[in-house]
C-alpha cells in the first residue's frame, strides 16, 4: 500500500459510534516503538504508520490533545544506508539517526498533511530536562504547540548523544515518553508496541505465559516478569516500559502498554477501554516542581537509606533524617536534587537536600540534635524535608 492509499483509507474511516460516550482521556502521550513502526522488518512500514496517524487524527478532531513520542529514526537510517556491517558504537548510531530522522519526520508530515494537521518535530535530551529552566522552556513550548492544535512529534536527540556527553542521553524512548507525560500533565500515556502488554513470562518462549491485565504497583515481582535482555531493532524492551510506567503513574498519569496492531487501539484506549496491561496512576497530580524532581534527571547524587527510613518515607510520610542514612554516593551541594535509594539501589524517593554530600556523610546515622555539634552549623533537622520530597 502506498502512502497515499494508506492515508486516504484512514481519512475515510468511520468515527467510533457515539452511543453517548465521551473521551475519558483528553491529553494523551502516545509512544510508538520501533518494532511497531517497522512491523518487525528493517524499514518503516507506511501502512502501519498511516493507521496510527489516522487514529491520532480522529482523536484530534474530537478535541483531544496528542503528543507522539516516536522511535524509528535509526531503523529508517539503516534502511536508507543499505547493507553495511552492523556496529554497536554510538557514532554509528549517530550516523543512522541523522540520516533516518529526516525520513521519519517526512513520513509523519506527509501522513498528517492528509488530515490537515500540522506537526512539529521536537528533539530532547536528558540535559534539556535536567536543568530547571530548560525543563520549563520545553514544557512551555509543548503546551503552546497543543494550544495551537499542533501535534508534537518527539524523539530523543540521538545525534548529539556522543560518548563525551553520554550522560545526557535518556536512553530509550519508553522513558522519554514518561518524561514527556510528566512534563505536560498528560492524562494518559499509551505505550503501543508489537506485543500485547506485560506477560507472566516471555510469550515467545513460554506457551503458558498469561497477559497481566492490571498492575497497581511496579514492584520487584512485576519487574521479574519483564526479565531478559533487549532484543530486535528496539532499544527499549519490557524492562524500560515498566520503568516508564513507574515514573508516569507516580506523577498522576494512567498508563497502558498495549499492542499497536489491534484495530483502533489508541482510540479505544482514549475512550477508556482496557487493552493490554493497565497501570493506574498511583498519585494525584503533582505540582510542577515536584514533577521535575520526580523525573530524577537533575539528580546530582544518591543518598542510601536503611529499612526504617524507607518505611518512614513511604508509610509514615516523614522527612528523611540523618539517623536513617547509611551511605552517600556522588557529589552534590546544598539545594541540589538527590535520589534516595535502598542499599540494593531501588529508588525510594527524590528530593532537594538540605546539606552537601560531605555534610550528609558526616552526620549519617546520627540523631538530628547532634548536627550542629558535628558540622559546626545546622540548616535544619532533616537531610531532605518532606515538603521537598517525592516518594515513589
Amino acid at each position: 500500500m502506498s502512502v497515499d492509499d494508506a492515508s486516504l483509507s484512514q481519512t475515510g474511516a468511520a468515527e467510533p459510534p457515539a452511543n453517548g460516550r465521551t473521551l475519558r482521556y483528553r491529553r494523551i502521550v502516545a509512544k510508538f516503538g520501533t518494532n511497531l513502526l517497522t512491523a518487525g522488518t528493517d524499514r518503516l512500514d507506511l501502512a502501519v504508520m498511516a493507521s496510527l496517524v489516522g487514529q491520532v487524527a480522529r482523536l484530534h478532531r474530537l478535541g483531544a490533545e496528542l503528543i507522539i513520542v516516536t522511535s524509528g529514526a535509526i531503523a529508517a537510517g539503516r534502511h536508507r544506508v543499505g547493507p553495511v556491517r552492523e556496529r554497536k558504537d554510538i557514532p554509528f548510531r549517530q550516523v543512522l539517526a541523522a540520516i533516518g530522522q529526516s525520513h521519519l519526520m517526512q513520513s509523519y508530515d506527509q501522513l498528517f498533511d492528509w488530515h490537515d494537521i500540522v506537526v512539529a518535530q521536537t528533539l530532547l535530551t536528558r540535559r534539556d530536562l535536567a536543568d530547571r529552566v530548560s525543563y520549563l522552556n520545553a514544557r512551555n513550548t509543548l503546551l503552546a504547540l497543543l494550544e495551537f492544535r499542533v501535534v508534537p512529534v518527539v524523539n530523543e536527540n540521538d545525534v548529539v548523544a556522543v560518548d563525551e556527553i553520554k550522560e545526557a542521553a535518556i536512553g530509550d524512548n519508553d522513558n522519554l515518553s514518561a518524561l514527556v507525560a510528566n512534563l505536560v500533565d498528560a492524562d494518559l500515556l499509551a505505550i503501543l508496541t508489537n506485543t500485547g502488554g506485560l506477560f507472566t513470562a516471555d510469550p515467545h518462549l513460554d506457551p503458558t505465559a498469561r497477559l497481566v491485565p492490571r498492575v497497581d504497583r511496579v514492584d520487584a515481582e512485576v519487574e521479574r516478569m519483564a526479565g531478559g535482555p533487549v532484543s530486535g531493532r528496539a532499544t527499549g524492551g519490557m524492562v524500560t516500559k515498566l520503568q516508564a510506567a513507574k515514573l508516569a503513574t507516580a506523577s498522576g498519569v494512567d498508563v497502558f502498554i498495549a499492542s499497536g496492531h489491534q484495530p483502533d487501539a489508541l482510540v479505544r484506549l482514549a475512550y477508556g477501554e482496557h487493552l493490554g496491561t493497565y497501570f493506574p496512576a498511583t498519585a494525584d497530580r503533582l505540582e510542577s516542581r515536584k514533577r521535575w524532581m520526580l523525573a530524577g534527571l537533575g539528580a546530582r547524587g544518591r543518598i542510601v537509606v536503611d529499612a526504617g527510613a524507607v518505611q518512614a518515607l513511604r508509610e509514615g510520610k516523614r522527612s528523611l533524617l540523618p539517623a536513617g542514612v547509611v551511605d552517600v554516593v556522588g557529589t552534590f551541594q546544598r539545594g541540589d536534587t538527590v535520589e534516595i535509594v535502598t542499599p540494593g539501589g531501588d529508588r525510594v524517593a527524590c528530593g532537594i537536600s538540605n546539606y552537601a554530600a560531605a555534610d550528609v556523610a558526616a552526620i549519617r546515622g546520627r540523631r538530628s540534635d547532634s548536627i550542629a555539634a558535628v558540622l559546626g552549623y545546622e540548616y535544619g533537622a532533616e537531610v531532605v524535608h518532606r515538603n521537598n520530597l517525592v516518594v515513589f
